[in-house]
């Protein structure tokens, strides 16, 4: 069977960045998604569209293709008090290279990195870690099946069942801000009653 639209693929890879595996699964952990719901980066998906189980990969990826460049609108400065817990600024966190987790607009949550501290702010990077990196995937498929019904609707692992209880935003890694009104909150549909 080859890998097409709404088939569950289960994969093994090595990511390479900058000459240095970043990250990796194996034969026995495997990565598994189904193809066409925009849960791999999208040129990835691509170069393994038609593959069968065996078929071996070795892709690299520009930043264009990968996370994107690094985006200067991404870097901000934030008062001090916006990482105020409980009343006291945690300055343990604060601490140059520290990743903290950050709320968008939306409600998602999205990962900082601490650039800079002075008295009174914090400068924080809200790039994706990988923008601006090149990427080299290789890999092997390991399976490929039709995805049931129910992984459809509900997703592999019910990453599209939110607490609204709609179809969910297929392909956001979360980060869709909730459904109202039939909308995610990114204003693409979600199948909300």
């Amino acid at each position: 069977m080859k890998i097409g639209q709404n088939m569950v693929v289960e994969f093994c890879y090595e990511l390479e960045v900058d000459g240095q595996v970043v990250d990796h699964t194996t034969k026995e952990r495997p990565l598994d998604y189904i193809h066409g719901t925009g849960s791999l980066l999208p040129k990835l998906e691509e170069h393994i569209e038609g593959m069968e189980p065996g078929a071996v990969f070795d892709v690299t990826l520009s930043p264009a293709d990968g996370y994107g460049e690094i985006d200067p609108q991404r870097i901000i400065d934030l008062p001090k008090a916006a990482f105020e817990v409980n009343g006291e600024i945690r300055e343990d966190l604060l601490v140059p290279g520290n990743t903290i987790p950050m709320m968008n607009s939306m409600g998602g949550v999205i990962p900082g990195v601490v650039l800079e501290v002075t008295a009174d702010s914090v400068k924080m990077d809200l790039n994706h870690q990988m923008a601006g990196k090149t990427l080299h995937f290789k890999g092997e498929v390991l399976s490929v099946r039709e995805a049931t019904e129910k992984e459809l609707t509900e997703g592999l692992h019910g990453e599209y069942v939110h607490s609204c209880g709609c179809g969910g935003c297929h392909g956001h890694d979360g980060d869709c801000g909730g459904c109202e009104g039939g909308q995610c909150g990114n204003g693409e549909g979600c199948g909300c009653a």
